[in-house]
Formats: C-alpha cells, structure tokens, sequence
C-alpha cells in the first residue's frame, strides 16, 4: 500500500505527577506505558511512532533504539522512528551501527530525527560543548551520511578521532540507508543542512505562532530546490501537533485543563486558550482537530508526515489509550481523505524503506 501521507504519534518519555491525583508513574511503569502506546498506534492504524531521546529525569527514554527494537518485534506495519537522536552528543559511529542493526531487525521499518536537543547539561555529560551545537550537528551528520554509503571510510574531522580505513557494521539492509529527518525549532543552519542532502525537516512547531515555521519550512523549500534535488513542492516535510479529544469540546477542556496548568513544560505560563490560539495545540471535538490540522497545509503547503504528541503532561495511560482510539477511529481516516484531495502529482510520497530502496534500483547506471 503506498502512503502518501504519514500519521503517528511523538512520545517525549517524561515522568510526570498526574495533577489531578497526585499519583507519579515509576519508571518502569512509564516506559512499559511508551510500548503499550506503540503497540495501540499501530492497532488503530497510524502509521509511526516516534520517541524522543533523553538522558535526564524526568525523562526515560535514554536508549530510543532498544526500546524501538524491542516495539518492532511486537509490530508488523508500524514505522519506528526517533522524536530526537542528539547528533551533537552521540558518537556518528554508533548512530550508523546502531540505526542499522535496528533496520535489519525491523525489516526496514525504521527511519530517525536528527535534533541537538533542548537540554543545555547534556553536552557536557557526553564531553561535549554547547557553544559548538551547531558545528557538532555538521560534521556529525557528514561522517555519519558517509559511514552509510560507503563500506570502507577514511576521515578526519574536529570533534573525534580520525578514522582509518573503517566499516561500520552491519551495513545498511538492502544497501539503503535509513530516511534522516533533520528535527529544528528554531536554527535555520538546520534547515539548510536537510536542504544540502536532500533529506527531510521536521519542523516541531508545537510551541511557537506558526510564521516562525513558515519562514523555516520556506528556506527548506528554497534550498532544497536549489540543490537540485527536485522542486520546492517536492521537499519532504514534517510537523509536530499536539491534540486532546472528547466527544464534546467543553468536556475535553475541561478535563485537560489541569494537565495544561501544571505541565512541566508550559504549565504557568499563557493560558490553555491562548496556547491554543498562537500555536497547533488543539483541544476539543475530534471535528475541531480535523479543522485545525487541515489548516497546516495552508500555511506550510502538502507536506509528508504528522506526528501528534498525546502522552505527556501527567496523563493516565487509559486515558492517553481513549485518545489514540478517536484519532484512529474518527480523525485520521479524515485527514488521509482530505489531504489527499487537490494533492499535486508532483508531491512525493512519504520516504520508506521500500520507496528508497525501489527509486534505487530504477536509477540509470551511473546516476
């Protein structure tokens, strides 16, 4: 079945009170709850599912590709992807080794989001420098785009030691390697550098007004086309999104209002409405959610993947389990409809495993 357009969810991992209990999830009890979600997403039919990668509470997942190995062989369809792999702090050696072991695994269900993160001590627990974020995420990014490509690699870069003669192991199955989404909020540097490789962006647009975004997916867009990788209708884009349903609106604002108030991360700060005015979180009826994800093609044109953050804040896993139930049964069928209407012939589809490995084997000799 060709995918023109992947959904799925983006989990972050974070261990939090629920506020409405008091009640705080053990770790073990957190990650198992990330597998349970996994496996729910592919049961109600999306597409993908994303962790993050982090290596501080109140986070757990630290290690994206066993927890993903461990969800790919629990699944049969599911794409497995990461929310972040910090590119600035792990070593490319062990992303490549890592990422392709994960591939063979999962037969090619697999591809990851390059970010530096947004946790500042993390550089220095992996010896690292901060104020080298961007130039890490560079040189990283070219050693490992080569580790894949090439089956023995000689290099010599600023940040590590020189390589000699080296292969990384396994190689990619079928010699193709995995899809790299470049993740940012916020560094057009980024964008610029899934331009130059004709990879894709992830824009994570779920905390600022969307013409930041509009001026980042822009530049994307410009340069990708011109690298010559194809036109600007034709770079591979992503979006986050953040949603919470209930049949009746006022009923879903009432009951996520106290997980908004007190989250880690914008609890005490605007208010739940006027969050919801300036950036894509979306809180009511499923039929608000289709109306207000259907807009994002306005803003940022047709684009490849969306990717909804619905496990965080404190929410309970049973209720966390009722909304991906919704967004499987009424919301999603939806959006595969209607953005699939009008969608320009030229736009590709989301990149796979079975694309890449098909536009490959179809490419002229010598191309």
């Amino acid at each position: 079945m060709v995918t023109i357009m992947q959904f799925g969810i983006f989990s972050v991992g974070d261990v939090t009170t629920d506020p409405t209990t008091g009640r705080t999830p053990t770790e073990a009890e957190r990650i198992k709850a990330m597998v349970t979600i996994a496996l729910k997403a592919e049961e109600v039919g999306l597409d993908v599912f994303a962790t993050g990668e982090h290596h501080n509470p109140p986070f757990v997942p630290s290690s994206p590709t066993t927890m993903l190995g461990y969800i790919a062989a629990r699944t049969e369809r599911l794409q497995l992807s990461t929310a972040t792999t910090l590119i600035t702090t792990n070593d490319p050696v062990k992303i490549a080794e890592d990422f392709a072991m994960l591939q063979h695994l999962a037969d090619g269900r697999v591809d990851l989001m390059l970010g530096r993160g947004n946790t500042g001590p993390v550089y220095p627990w992996f010896g690292q420098d901060i104020r080298q974020g961007i130039p890490l995420a560079v040189e990283n990014y070219a050693l490992l785009h080569k580790l894949w490509r090439e089956d023995v690699v000689h290099w010599e870069g600023r940040f590590r030691t020189p390589l000699q003669g080296f292969t990384s192991t396994p190689r990619p199955l079928d010699g193709v390697p995995p899809f790299v989404w470049h993740g940012s909020i916020r560094s057009p540097e980024i964008a610029e550098q899934a331009a130059y490789y004709g990879d894709g962006f992830f824009a994570n647009n779920i905390f600022w007004p969307k013409e930041h975004f509009v001026r980042l997916i822009d530049l994307y867009r410009q340069r990708y086309a011109h690298y010559g990788h194809g036109t600007a209708e034709q770079a591979i884009v992503g979006l986050g999104g953040q949603l919470f349903m209930r049949k009746n609106s006022q009923d879903a604002i009432r009951e996520f209002r106290p997980y908004f108030d007190k989250a880690p991360v914008y609890g005490h700060g605007p208010s739940l409405e006027d969050f919801m005015a300036e950036t894509p979180l979306a809180v009511g009826s499923p039929q608000q959610i289709i109306d207000k994800t259907l807009r994002f093609r306005e803003y940022f044109g047709d684009y490849q993947r969306q990717l909804f953050l619905m496990d965080h804040a404190g929410l309970p896993l049973k209720t966390v389990l009722e909304q991906l139930d919704i967004l499987g049964e009424e919301v999603v069928p939806v959006l595969r409809e209607e953005f699939a209407k009008n969608r320009p012939a030229e736009v590709p589809e989301t990149p796979t495993h079975a694309s890449l490995l098909a536009a490959r084997t179809t490419e002229p000799a010598g191309a």
